[in-house]
């Protein structure tokens, strides 16, 4: 059967129906950048299930990118048509060629797409991968790889329109594939769209979060907590910070006396993987937790292009400002702290030259205090630099901004460690300097220090 479609949204619609049967195995569902994620971004809403990308790249032959010999995805899985290859004289020394170039670039897109977020875990589950089209299957394979190597339980591949030849040798290597035109004039996807505009960056961004968001609403009937509401426990907040809506995770553990507002660095958000390690490791000693996003998903999908919002320093700061001012009005008993990495940490510094007599402790992460600009002078918050020995840029500016802290400032270096945390053991160690800082400096261990010094003064 052979039939068109206006566009890539249309076609996951008309994808929903033969894929409905799935909805009882509550599966995961990845889309193949860029063109697939329109797609799956229609699917995963109707089987009410996560999203992510699934990054793979058509390998092209030399001097002929269009005709692809093979592809690699994520995890390092790799296909190559090795008929092709010697049909066409292709050299070891080229194909290796090809491939570092097609690397970096999935690498890059990976990096923009999930940030610090970790892929989703598919292990013993139904994995849906869907692309607007399956042509010669170079990507596709690369992808069922990929998946298959992380232990998914079933895999299903899904398209609008698949090559027939192709569409049956793929069903050799999978579970399912559910493909709603097989024409057999086939020639290229594009043909059997009316809109085949490219998809760019920003619309990949922004269709994982419109997925997000509405997982998260179909998780939750219940009214977002205001005020008295908020008790024990993980709450979904949003903030209003003048024209947009900044959403945030707050975790109250029981009997928490402070909490920690995170104020994430540029390209990042609450999901960052890093900043919820460390949010777990301060909720298991008591001390409540904000993970807030200081942009708007529209600035961020912008941001994303222009990599200036993530810069603008006091922008952020007046946020932190707002939601400072908002965990003041919903939680008065809970004194306030910081947690800042990157372009976050100068942002904490100006929120906190605002907000002196709130602000009980600062922790900076791999930070940037330079950016803080004259906020440094008038620091009225004990404040402790995380840094990586072997971030040694960074580690430099931050031992710059220490004597204009006020006698205020601290560093702390976690050996071997690089800007990201990510050698063994670095972050869990950067956890435990913080988790001791804010212990130490606010809540009800630090009111009894306090209250015991000035007893002893008198």
């Amino acid at each position: 059967m052979s039939r068109r479609f206006r566009d890539r949204i249309e076609a996951g619609r008309h994808l929903v129906l033969p894929l409905a049967h799935l909805a009882g195995e509550k599966p995961i569902v990845l889309g193949l950048p860029r063109g697939g994620l329109p797609v799956a971004h229609e699917i995963a809403v109707s089987l009410r299930a996560p999203l992510d990308v699934l990054v793979a790249r058509k390998l092209g032959a030399p001097g002929h990118p269009e005709l692809g010999i093979g592809a690699i995805a994520e995890n390092g899985a790799r296909y190559v048509d090795e008929a092709l290859v010697a049909q066409l004289g292709v050299t070891p020394f080229e194909l290796a060629r090809i491939e570092a170039t097609e690397r970096a670039e999935l690498d890059r897109r990976i990096e923009l797409y999930r940030g610090e977020r970790p892929p989703l875990d598919v292990k013993g589950r139904t994995v849906v991968i869907v692309d607007d089209g399956l042509a010669t299957g170079g990507t596709a394979r690369a992808a069922i790889r990929s998946v298959r190597a992380r232990d998914a339980k079933r895999i299903v591949f899904a398209a609008p329109v698949c090559a027939p030849e192709t569409a049956a040798a793929i069903r050799e290597e999978i579970d399912e594939i559910v493909c709603l035109s097989e024409p057999p004039t086939f020639r290229a996807v594009g043909l059997w769209y009316d809109d085949f505009t490219q998809t760019t960056d920003q619309e990949v961004l922004a269709a994982l979060e419109r997925a997000r968001r509405s997982n998260r609403s179909d998780g939750s009937s219940q009214k977002k907590p205001s005020g008295s509401q908020i008790k024990d426990g993980n709450r979904t907040v949003t903030i209003q910070a003048g024209d947009v809506r900044l959403e945030g995770t707050l975790s109250i553990p029981s009997h928490a006396t402070s909490v920690v507002l995170f104020a994430h660095g540029s390209g990042s958000s609450r999901h960052s993987t890093r900043n919820r390690y460390v949010a777990g490791e301060l909720e298991r000693a008591g001390i409540a937790t904000l993970l807030l996003d200081l942009l708007s998903l529209e600035e961020e999908v912008n941001d994303a292009a222009s990599s200036t919002l993530r810069f603008d320093i006091p922008l952020l700061a007046r946020r932190l400002v707002t939601a400072t001012d908002w965990l003041t009005d919903k939680l008065p008993l809970l004194e306030i702290g910081y947690f800042g990495a990157s372009t976050g940490a100068a942002a904490a510094i100006v929120a906190a030259a605002e907000r002196p007599s709130v602000v009980h402790a600062i922790v900076s992460r791999g930070g940037r205090p330079d950016l803080a600009g004259a906020a440094l002078d008038v620091l009225q918050v004990p404040t402790l630099l995380v840094v990586g020995s072997a971030d040694t840029d960074v580690l430099q500016l931050n031992r710059s901004a220490i004597p204009r802290m006020n006698g205020l400032g601290r560093l702390a270096l976690v050996p071997g460690a690089t800007h990201l945390f990510e050698e063994p053991g670095a972050l869990t160690l950067a956890a435990a300097f913080a988790q001791r800082w804010f212990i130490g400096h606010m809540g009800a261990l630090a009111r009894a220090h306090r209250k015991g010094n000035r007893e002893e003064t008198a």
